[in-house]
This record gives structure tokens, sequence and C-alpha cells, in this order.
């Protein structure tokens, strides 16, 4: 198959503004784009008696789920290549095997099958961090454009490959890039404001260790615009403040404070819940 975007898609509202832009992103690429949507077995298989046409109308639903998908991508981008695949089974195994071989993955924050009070869908969850492509979830449709990504790193491999990627998009999208490494002092007791020079010391290091970070990727896209942040806080409330003004924040799925069985790390997991624009979510090379 050609290099192509995927988008899951289930008519919900999410789903419908992460085709839109899914839609953008194939443009921006240069690719196609393949919508898909997953009749999941219960809808068939159902012990109970059901009523006779029963399964015909939701075949009939299934599609039209995707021909109304179809239809508004090729209504936002014209331009855009549209490929389909109508598949039964759950939804995050098929979108996982969709994965492979995908410039990246679309989904919703949340689906038809979540509780409203959930702010991020169980299958954007199973998705972020589980694939090797990088999975981006958009919570809802946002018309104006802010031409700056935003970027978190830390100096694990994620962060590195949330770097790479980051840079990527801005360079494709002409924007400025915010890379943003938030830093937390140890617990010192009732007296840490006796330690105000320890403090400065910290600072100093993190602002130098940042810097040496992002100095090879600056060497290497010299065209893109780079706002280095540096600042002491909760990396969740800092990137969350700074996507208010993106169009895209880009994270690795895990961090240096990340325990190995976790496959989304606590940040990752904070930022996509409360972000207030779509986020990438980037495996490191090898990891799934």
């Amino acid at each position: 198959m050609t290099a192509h975007v995927v988008v899951g898609v289930d008519g919900s509202p999410p789903s419908q503004a992460a085709v839109e832009w899914a839609a953008d992103d194939a443009v921006r690429r240069g690719c196609a784009l393949r919508i898909v949507h997953v009749c999941e077995p219960w809808t068939y298989d159902i012990p109970l008696q059901t009523p006779p046409g029963f399964r015909d109308s939701m075949a009939e639903y299934c599609q039209s789920v995707l021909d109304g998908a179809v239809d508004l991508a090729r209504a936002h981008a014209p331009q855009v290549r549209v490929d389909t695949a109508l598949e039964r089974g759950r939804v995050v195994d098929v979108l996982r095997r969709e994965a492979e071989g995908a410039e990246q993955v679309v989904v919703g924050g949340r689906g038809l099958g979540g509780f409203t009070g959930l702010l991020l869908g169980s299958v954007s969850l199973a998705l972020a961090g589980h694939v090797a492509t990088p999975v981006v979830i958009v919570k809802k449709t946002r018309r104006s454009v802010a031409d700056k990504v935003v970027v978190g790193f830390d100096g694990s491999a994620y962060a590195a490959a949330a770097l790479d990627h980051a840079f990527e998009e801005a360079v494709r999208r002409k924007a400025r890039l915010q890379a943003i490494h938030a830093w937390q002092a140890p617990i010192l007791g009732p007296y840490a404001a006796a330690y105000t020079s320890l403090f400065d010391d910290i600072s100093a290091t993190e602002r130098r260790q940042a810097a040496e970070t992002l100095a090879s990727w600056q060497r290497r896209y010299p065209g893109v615009e780079v706002e280095e942040t540096v600042v002491y806080g909760h990396p969740v409330a800092v990137i969350c403040e700074a996507s208010d003004s993106a169009d895209l924040v880009v994270v690795g799925s895990r961090g240096l404070g990340g325990l190995g069985a976790a496959v989304l790390g606590s940040v990752s997991h904070g930022v996509v819940h409360h972000a207030h624009c779509p986020v990438a979510v980037i495996n490191a090379r090898g990891e799934t």
C-alpha cells in the first residue's frame, strides 16, 4: 500500500474532528487517507433473538458511518486521496493492525462507546504507546491556526523520538516550535527556603542540559524557529498551558519518570487528557 494516514471513525463528534485533522495531515504529507470503521462482533453475534432485518440494518449503519466520514474528508480537503476499510472485529485489534505501515494513526479523544464522564476513550488509551506508529488524539475541531508546535522533552529515548517528530512537524507546517523542559525540585523538607542557592544551581544545570539536548536538532533543522522553555513546574501543567496556543503537542509515550511496566507514562497520560489541542504520542524506536 502507498504511504497513508489512518483515521479510525465511529460517527461521534471527536471522530469527525479526527477525520478533518487526518485529511489535513494527509495533504501536508502528500499521501493518501485511509478511513477505517470497525463493526464490532457483538453487533452481529448477540445471543438473544433479534428482530428481522436487524443485522442488515446494522450493516447499513456501519456503511453509513464510513460513507459519512468519506464525504466529510472530501468536503474538508477535496484534493486528498481517500481509501476505506469496513472491518469486523475488535476496534483496537483492527487499528493496531492498520497502524503497521501507516504514517500515523489518528483517533478521536472519545467515541460513542465511552461514558460522558471519561475524558479519554478506551481506544485512544489502548493505541497510544502500544504501536510503533505515532498516534494522534483529537478531541475537538479547532478552526484557528497558531502555526506553533509544542514538544515536551526530558532527556529520555522517548523524548528524543518526540523531538524528531516535533521538528519534522514544524518543518511540514512551516511553524515555530516551543520545546518545553519542566523540572521539579527534590523534596527538601520544611526548610526548603534555606536552599535558594541549591535551587539556582539546579535551575542552571537544567537550562544547560536542555540547551545541549536541543543543539543537535537545531543544527539538523536550521530553518525551524525554536523557543526553549526551561521552567520549574509540573510538566503536565506547563505543557497543557502552552497547548492553548498551539496546533499540536508532541510527547513521548514514556519518560524518565515512568515505570518500565507503564506503557503510557503519567506525563503523557496527563497531557492527552488535558491538552487544548491534538496530541501526538510517539514511541521510542523499537518499543511497542
